[in-house]
């Protein structure tokens, strides 16, 4: 039977939240200081966190099904944004081109917003269950970060790869990638503390600290 948890929904929930609040922020490109990224990236690395938060309280198989349910959640978003945008708009609503710039995504950002985000998410939950092993539950820190540097590199990499590549100049390709890395990896490292406080909260409150010995770490397998 499978044991229930006080507070796992309650991060699935937020987890899909901020997953779908942040693919629809980005659509405008943003300027902040030196960096250069998708205005989704000031909420996105958040899901790292939670992603974080999930395999080493509750284990990598839990946190796999919360993938599945973000990727769900966010396929579901953009059929139905890509629905509405066909459909022909009523008689004196003329604010069809503005719901076209700022919701009508592309074929070539939901595709690449899927696939970078399945990636990079099981590479950064796959990453912190066998650092942990390897740690014997220790040194957090490294964990989080450790896993945060391959995730965020998988996903950043393949969606400005599959959704810029060719649409922006290459000069501003490369300085988005490389801002996105950097911005989301250096919300992680300053989280740390944050993400410190609530993993030591739910493993309390949850009375659960798991270790993926005898996990199957196969990404499609997604069993209750």
């Amino acid at each position: 039977m499978e044991r229930s948890y006080r507070y796992f929904d309650l991060i699935m929930a937020l987890f899909v939240a901020v997953l779908i609040i942040s693919n629809i922020a980005s659509s405008k490109i943003l300027l902040l200081g030196p960096f250069t990224f998708d205005g989704g990236t000031i909420l996105f690395p958040i899901s790292y966190i939670f992603g974080d938060i999930l395999t080493e309280v509750y284990g990598y198989r839990r946190s796999r099904r919360v993938i599945w349910m973000g990727f769900f959640c966010t396929a579901l978003m953009a059929l139905t944004l890509s629905i509405v945008r066909v459909l022909p708009p009523a008689p004196g609503w003329e604010n069809q081109e503005a719901y076209e710039k700022i919701l009508g995504m592309t074929p070539r950002i939901v595709l690449g917003s899927l696939i970078a985000y399945w990636a990079g998410e099981f590479s950064n939950s796959y990453t912190l269950a066998k650092m942990k092993i390897l740690t014997r539950g220790r040194w957090l820190w490294t964990r989080t970060i450790g896993s945060t540097l391959v995730g965020e590199g998988v996903d950043t990499l393949l969606f400005c790869s599959i959704a810029f590549a060719g649409a922006l100049p290459w000069s501003l390709l490369g300085s988005v990638i490389l801002s996105n890395y950097v911005f989301k990896c250096g919300v992680e490292a300053i989280m740390t503390p944050v993400t410190y406080r609530i993993v030591n909260f739910l493993k309390r409150a949850e009375r659960e600290d798991y270790f993926d010995y005898d996990t199957d770490f196969n990404p499609f397998k997604i069993e209750a």
